[in-house]
């Protein structure tokens, strides 16, 4: 009789270590950012780089708790999954433009590429395309880039 395994969880995306992220001489972020993933790890490990830069951060782990967050907390940028079940980050981010009463970075984050995709978010109302895992480095000098 064999035995039957359950499923690995996809692996966390590290981002890197606190003293990586002091030592890279990143840009202080003044920003309320709100990331949107279904992949805990992920979205943890990015809030965590960014609060570690001085950004303001509100997690979700789905489109309507993040809907719901959005309305409080009033986000300056948005880090989204946009393959996450049930409402995905294309529907998420159509929503929170819908709502937005003030200016709103959108960026897609995802491991999915080419035209079809680029187009289906552009349409969906995403300023920027990053393809997982993100650079942290990246990331944090988009977000400074608004302030």
């Amino acid at each position: 009789m064999s035995a039957v395994h359950e499923p690995a969880e996809p692996p966390a995306v590290t981002y890197t270590s606190p003293v990586a992220v002091r030592r890279a001489h990143l840009p202080f972020l003044h920003l309320r950012v709100l990331v949107v993933d279904d992949n805990r790890d992920a979205a943890d490990s990015l809030a965590d780089l960014l609060r570690l830069r001085g950004a303001e951060v509100q997690v979700c782990y789905d489109g309507p708790s993040a809907l719901q967050a959005a309305e409080e907390f009033q986000p300056d940028a948005g880090l989204l999954d946009v393959n996450m079940p049930g409402m995905d980050g294309c529907e998420l981010a159509r929503r929170l433009r819908a709502s937005a009463t003030r200016p709103l970075l959108l960026v897609a984050i995802t491991a999915i590429e080419g035209p079809e995709e680029a187009r289906r978010e552009e349409v969906a109302g995403f300023d920027v395309h990053l393809t997982k895992p993100a650079d942290p480095a990246r990331v944090v000098t988009l977000l400074a880039g608004i302030e």
